[in-house]
């Protein structure tokens, strides 16, 4: 495989978190993902366990979510979330922050959580994103948050669920990037449906991008670089 094209295409965790996706919908976006060869699928917990087991022996990692879309679960609720989806076959899950704690800057809160969840994810073997969902939050929270995430070494910080008021904005793409160390990655989803605009956010110091136009943004860069269109 044309090494631009694993670089580019390693860099997509492909989303399939829409509520009114379909099993048969399901199905067909894991192989698309086989097919394209990307970071991981990011899908709806509970079709998690086949998604693993479609996943089995490639190179794609089964994701998902913890908290989503709003992050206002019981912290109990959250650590349950995150050892099923470890015992379902999750290697990266996708974590929402309390906003609510977060806005009312109850900082302990904040830190106790993402703390909690990190070591779940750690202890098994796994890797964690946090989602800060910056579209409701001011940049003094987005700071903090990086602090925290750096604090308690979370594999990635991320910017949006895709399910709120903004997506994924430049200047928070710097912003996080500037507040956190190398070893904490930048996520950006929400509002990345072309090739230009993963090019773009690449050049920042984003290593992954959450996207729902996998297929289009990689057809459009395997014409580019002149390679044969996939087909599955």
């Amino acid at each position: 495989m044309d090494d631009q094209y694993y670089k580019i295409a390693k860099m997509i965790d492909h989303s399939l978190l829409s509520p009114i996706l379909t099993v048969p919908e399901l199905e067909a976006g894991c192989q698309l993902a086989l097919a394209y060869d990307v970071a991981s699928v990011c899908i709806m917990p509970f079709y998690l366990k086949r998604c693993a087991e479609i996943l089995e022996h490639s190179q794609v990692e089964p994701s998902t979510t913890v908290g989503f879309p709003h992050g206002g679960h019981a912290m109990i609720v959250k650590l349950r979330e995150a050892e099923q989806a470890l015992e379902d076959g999750c290697t990266e899950l996708d974590v929402v922050v309390n906003l609510s704690r977060v806005l009312s800057e109850d900082w302990k809160y904040v830190e106790t959580e993402i703390g909690l969840l990190t070591r779940t994810a750690h202890q098994a073997g796994q890797k964690i994103k946090v989602i800060f969902e910056n579209c409701y939050l001011a940049d003094k929270h987005k700071i903090e948050l990086c602090r925290i995430c750096t604090a308690v070494n979370v594999d990635w910080v991320k910017t949006s669920t895709g399910y709120g008021t903004g997506g994924a904005t430049l200047e928070d793409l710097k912003l996080m990037r500037e507040n956190s160390p190398p070893p904490v990655q930048v996520k950006a989803a929400g509002g990345i449906r072309t090739l230009d605009k993963l090019l773009e956010v690449r050049d920042l110091g984003v290593s992954r991008v959450g996207a729902s136009a996998t297929r289009s943004i990689l057809d459009t860069c395997r014409e580019r670089l002149k390679l044969p269109a996939i087909t599955f």
